[in-house]
């Protein structure tokens, strides 16, 4: 265990009060860990980050200003071997591998805080990775699952919006024949019936947001 003469230095990131509440409550019983910086958004969290450079970030996805996922990519090009532990509600298996991608070293559900942190804490801060059971049956349910191109997420978060088919096809400057050809990839490779079911696939993956 860190001694408590040098413990973990952590830097926490949410837009949550109540949650950073929390946390900083669990941690300030911890002889091993300091909380060192709070922040609110994304700008702020890669502030504090250049400012503190804690052993360990934790650090939400959603926050408002920059995401989580573009926060972890300017941390990681300033510091190649910072430590980030995401904090999330979700167990879509799209963001998840965004955020492994990007460099974060563990992925930790937000219901599973009080039980998991410490320990999570610790292990990342030991040089090892931690995925919940239920986020790694996320990804390999999915890993032999045909992606998505970048024009199809395009397409498939315009539908989410609401739009038709030739207003996605005007946003695109494409025609609406080929909007027609995206959909039906999206559907297959979604394994959805509909529009909206894929819509709402997309949204449960992480491959999209609204």
């Amino acid at each position: 265990m860190q001694s408590s003469h040098n413990p973990i230095r952590i830097l926490l990131a949410d837009d949550h009060p109540l949650l950073r509440d929390g946390v900083s409550g669990l941690i300030a019983d911890q002889p091993d860990m300091k909380l060192v910086a709070e922040a609110s958004n994304g700008r702020e969290a890669i502030d504090q980050f250049r400012k503190y450079h804690p052993d360990i970030t934790l650090l939400d996805l959603q926050m408002p200003e920059i995401n989580g996922i573009d926060a972890i990519l300017a941390m990681r090009s300033d510091y190649p071997d910072a430590r980030i532990i995401v904090l999330t509600t979700y167990t879509g298996d799209a963001q998840v591998l965004r955020s492994l991608k990007a460099g974060a070293q563990a992925y930790l559900l937000k219901s599973a805080l009080r039980r998991e942190l410490l320990e999570t804490i610790r292990a990342v801060h030991a040089g090892h990775r931690r995925i919940p059971p239920e986020v790694a049956t996320q990804l390999a349910e999915h890993a032999v699952d045909e992606q998505l191109t970048s024009r199809e997420i395009e397409v498939l978060r315009l539908i989410a919006a609401g739009n038709a088919n030739k207003l996605v096809a005007s946003e695109l400057s494409i025609t609406e024949e080929t909007v027609k050809g995206h959909v039906k990839n999206i559907l297959s490779k979604l394994g959805a019936n509909d529009r909206t079911h894929a819509v709402t696939i997309a949204i449960k993956r992480g491959i999209i947001e609204i």
